[in-house]
C-alpha cells in the first residue's frame, strides 16, 4: 500500500507546479490558488504515509523524480517547452532510476522492541 501512496503523491507532485503557472505567484485566479495548494498538501500528505514503511531516501527520490519527470513532460506537451533529444534522454534516465528504486527497494522493517534490561549499560 505504501507504493500506492507514493505513486499517488508523485502524481500530485507533477500537477501542483502546473497550477503555479495559472496563479501568477499566488496573485490571481483564486480557483487556481486553492487547487494548487490542495494538490501540494495532498502530495505531501501521501508522501508522509508512504514514508511510514518505505525508506525515506527512496520515498523522497521517487517523489521528487516523479514530479520532475511529470512537470517536464507537462511543460513539453502543454506549455510548448523544448523537446530536444538531450532533454528527453535525461528525463528517460530519471525514469530508469525511478523504476530501479521500485524494484530494488524493500519495505523497511519496524525496529524490534527492546525488553526491559536489554541494551542497558552495565
Amino acid at each position: 500500500m505504501a507504493w500506492v501512496y507514493l505513486i499517488a503523491a508523485g502524481v500530485f507532485e507533477m500537477l501542483w507546479p502546473f497550477g503555479l503557472k495559472y496563479t501568477n505567484g499566488f496573485t490571481r485566479h483564486w480557483w487556481a490558488m486553492v487547487a494548487t495548494a490542495l494538490m501540494l498538501v495532498t502530495s505531501f500528505g501521501l508522501m508522509t504515509l508512504a514514508s511510514k514503511t518505505l525508506p525515506m531516501g527512496t520515498v523522497y527520490a521517487v517523489w521528487t523524480g516523479m514530479g520532475a519527470v511529470g512537470i517536464a513532460a507537462i511543460g513539453m506537451i502543454f506549455l510548448n517547452e523544448p523537446r530536444d533529444l538531450a532533454r528527453i534522454v535525461c528525463i528517460g534516465l530519471i525514469v530508469v532510476g525511478l523504476v530501479g528504486l521500485r524494484f530494488w527497494t524493500t519495505e523497511a522493517r519496524e525496529p524490534a522492541q527492546q525488553t526491559a534490561g536489554e541494551g542497558a549499560t552495565r
